[in-house]
């Protein structure tokens, strides 16, 4: 089958390529991207190992396919520190321990910056709800809240 070019914006830059018609956004992303940030967890859409944003949304992008993200805005881990300086979200992570090996990090980081932007302050049960779809096996979800919650706080200007 042929391929499909895609023309799309990745991290705000300007992308091209040529993908199968039935290649997984997430194989673009780390194959002919070669941005390997987003991991591979499930292939199903159950771990969000796979979170990245689609014109804002968050999704699994082992679930979309890469020809649909032709004319749409994607963004990964990649996207989300400023070159060598890390979001609040990523410090936080860093500084409460909530990561381990590494597999779920990115999805949750990029989960947790599409939550803080459309929810500056959420509470205890609103982070547990909407990281639910953001399986992690090593580090248990309390330094997870915790890292959200601080990062919350930093984001919106508030000491810790």
């Amino acid at each position: 089958m042929a391929k499909v070019h895609v023309t799309t914006t990745v991290n705000g830059q300007p992308v091209e390529y040529l993908c199968a018609p039935e290649q997984s956004l997430l194989d673009v992303l780390r194959e002919t991207l070669k941005l390997t940030g987003t991991k591979e967890g499930c292939a199903t859409g159950d771990c969000g190992a796979c979170s990245v944003t689609v014109d804002g949304t968050l999704v699994c992008a082992c679930l979309v396919l890469g020809v649909e993200a032709n004319g749409r805005s994607i963004g990964t881990i990649e996207g989300v520190a400023d070159g060598e300086n890390l979001h609040p979200i990523q410090q936080k992570f860093l500084e409460h321990a909530a990561l381990q090996c590494g597999i779920c990090t990115p999805g949750l980081i990029v989960a947790t910056k599409s939550l803080l932007e459309s929810n500056p302050s959420p509470s205890e049960e609103e982070i547990r709800y909407y990281l639910a779809g953001n399986l992690c096996r090593c580090t248990g979800y309390d330094k997870i809240v915790r890292a959200v919650q601080d990062a919350a706080a930093t984001m919106r200007g508030e000491a810790a």
